[in-house]
């Protein structure tokens, strides 16, 4: 009996250390990611070329390389020998060329590899960085974009210096409505343009001219003779910036043509297998904060345009015609879940794939990418909550992973559990969805801390993605819950655009009605709920605070705290008026003040926690320091984190996004 027990305890000791053996996902790990992006699968179907994507410990940023494989899963190998960031590739026609773009440090290139030869050939010496690449029907050719600069404005002359003296520089004089991006900073003075290049070589000759922009990949005509693509070539285009039409230029002598005629913006576009026919995307504009695009088709000369009704309450995007040109193939968000339709030329719609995503590797984003080949197979990210994008292929019989490019991390380490879940709003019965993340080695015996983690946008929406802050946060020990509330994409138009003239509104209770819920679980407890968020998450979760007192403690991360100061502060400055609140700011102020968080600071007493990008041009760092300033003031207990050299995208580097989620954890822990 002695040796039957001592054989028993050996095997639980075994099992216990196996299992101690498998930690949950560790912040360390974020460096050790590695995903899929932009699949793009040859014309005849036999090779998949794809951006791999991974984290740079030695330099702090995300890299992206190119990778090929056979459509069967062989031959998988690096596309070449270069030490670069390379992307944006493109098949040629014959599928025996591939265009791509590489960049090392300042500025990028033109690339093709011939598939035969495995040689790598650059073909371009440009003043600014390449975009768009797209191949001629006949393959002697790719057309790209890129930035004409313009000299910078000056009022006065500048003054001279003796020589060897070290001044100051000379002032900066800015004129436009639009002049910074959040993520890259001031922006060069000039327009994009269209230019074509031979692909064996040589000078790149411009297409298109004007003070206007020709931006995104150009599509071109059967003959080869002309360029479609979509834009805004308004004399008022800086301002009418809602607008949008598609166009053609020939590609001789450079003569426009306007292809479409309305209000609202209209591209996406697709050219059909023959040349004929042009399918388009586009809404004739309400002026209001979620619209769907509607799919139309015309003629390859702009006539007869008829809008095929699609049934379908979902917004249409990443068109493509199948070989024959008897469908199309588009992406949608259907409650949080991108998928791929197969849409007829009645409106039909057959769902081919339901699991595309996983680029996002932060937060879990919504998104995705597919390309489809001649034979009918579908290259695509395809997602899952436990893993970031893997390759994967569908045909006829269905979809099979090709490449897991985290098979040496995640399987050795033990996830949190994501979970869907339903409410309903108490507000007028609507159901709400969201996901809750586990902690590893969940009991549901036990209670744990609720962190409730807001999405931005708000016209965005979270889904069942695997996501390294969810991760991480499950991993310290919480319960997740993120939420999808009205105003979200991916319920239809109508629940999308139920925060037009009235944000934060009732959202607000949508996501309160999803934290009872969760209460009502049984995972935890009234006297322990945490909340965080960033951008419009940021903006909820300073909202939440400002109603109620029930969290004990928060993390309000990049938010917008006064609608006034941001709305004429950030590098979008100009396009909230009218689809988000009736008016400019000077016209209706009150209107903005009492939808701004700021208006409902005297009423918080959670201990917060604020954290924004000292770059961030998107939520400025002053809308942070202004809910930080007031807690101060108030004697509420505060903390401003400032992320050296951060946009809005605080999460970029990944140190940063470590950093982001262990700053959030140290302040809750002082609360628990």
């Amino acid at each position: 009996m002695r040796v039957l027990l001592n054989m028993f305890l050996l095997l639980y000791l075994s099992f216990s250390a196996e299992a101690q053996d498998t930690p949950p996902f560790q912040p360390m790990d974020v460096f050790q990611l590695e995903w899929v992006e932009n699949p793009m699968i040859s014309p005849d179907g036999e090779w998949i070329v794809y951006q791999r994507r991974g984290m740079d410990i030695m330099h702090d940023r995300r890299t992206s390389q190119l990778w090929i494989i056979r459509a069967d899963g062989t031959e998988h190998e690096k596309l070449t020998n270069r030490d670069q960031s390379e992307s944006a590739a493109v098949w040629s026609p014959d599928s025996k060329r591939l265009a791509f773009v590489s960049s090392k440090g300042e500025g990028a290139e033109i690339y093709t590899y011939t598939l035969k030869r495995g040689k790598v050939n650059r073909l371009t010496q440009l003043d600014r960085s390449p975009s768009g690449l797209s191949w001629s029907p006949d393959g002697s050719s790719i057309a790209f974009s890129m930035l004409v600069p313009e000299a910078e404005p000056r009022m006065v002359r500048p003054l001279k210096k003796p020589k060897g003296a070290k001044w100051a520089n000379h002032p900066r004089v800015i004129n436009r409505l639009k002049h910074e991006a959040d993520g890259s900073g001031y922006m060069e003075p000039g327009f994009r343009h269209y230019f074509m290049v031979p692909s064996e070589g040589g000078s790149a000759r411009q297409i298109t001219s004007g003070k206007v922009h020709h931006r995104g990949a150009p599509q071109w005509s059967k003959n080869g003779e002309y360029l479609f693509f979509s834009g805004n070539l308004n004399e008022d285009w800086a301002h009418d910036f809602r607008e949008s039409e598609v166009y053609r230029v020939r590609i001789m002598d450079g003569k426009v043509d306007q292809l479409t005629d309305r209000k609202g913006p209209d591209g996406g576009l697709a050219i059909s297998p023959d040349g004929s026919k042009i399918a388009y995307l586009g809404f004739d504009d309400r002026v209001q904060t979620y619209q769907l695009r509607q799919l139309s088709i015309m003629d390859a000369d702009g006539q007869n345009s008829k809008r095929i009704s699609v049934d379908l309450d979902r917004n249409l995007s990443n068109l493509t015609w199948n070989a024959n040109g008897s469908a199309l193939y588009a992406q949608y968000d259907d409650h949080g879940a991108t998928k791929l339709a197969r849409i007829g030329m009645d409106g039909s719609v057959d769902v081919l794939i339901d699991d595309i995503g996983g680029e996002a590797v932060a937060r879990p984003y919504s998104g995705g990418s597919y390309s489809l080949s001649d034979n009918g197979l579908v290259a695509y990210s395809q997602a899952s909550p436990y893993t970031p994008a893997r390759l994967a292929i569908h045909t006829p019989t269905g979809s099979k992973t090709l490449v897991d490019l985290n098979e040496d991390l995640l399987p050795y380490r033990e996830l949190g559990e994501v979970e869907e879940i339903w409410w309903k709003s108490h507000v007028d019965g609507r159901d709400i969805q969201g996901w809750l993340v586990k902690p590893p080695g969940f009991d549901p015996d036990r209670t744990y801390p609720l962190l409730v983690e807001n999405h931005g946008g708000p016209i965005s929406c979270y889904g069942p993605y695997f996501s390294p802050e969810m991760q991480l946060y499950a991993a310290a020990g919480y319960v997740v819950l993120y939420p999808n509330p009205r105003g979200s994409t991916s319920y239809g138009e109508e629940f999308g655009n139920l925060l037009y003239h009235n944000y934060p509104g009732d959202d607000y209770h949508d996501v309160m009605d999803g934290v009872d819920a969760v209460l009502k679980l049984g995972y935890t407890s009234e006297d322990s709920l945490f909340v965080t968020g960033g951008s419009a998450g940021g903006i909820m979760s300073a909202w939440m605070i400002g109603k109620n007192n029930r969290f004990r403690s928060a993390a309000v991360i990049k938010p917008v705290m006064n609608w006034i100061s941001k709305t004429l502060v950030a590098d979008n400055y100009y396009g909230y008026a009218h689809s988000r609140y009736p008016g400019q700011p000077w016209e209706n102020p009150m209107e903005y003040w009492k939808f701004s968080p700021l208006s409902l600071v005297g009423n918080i007493e959670t201990p917060t926690l604020v954290m924004v990008g000292t770059s961030d041009l998107r939520t400025p760092l002053s809308e942070a320091k202004q809910l930080y300033h007031a807690l101060k003031i108030r004697k509420v207990e505060t903390a401003l984190v400032e992320m050296p050299g951060a946009y809005h995208f605080i999460a970029n580097r990944p140190s940063q996004l470590i950093m982001k989620i262990e700053h959030i954890l140290a302040w809750f822990d002082r609360s628990r």
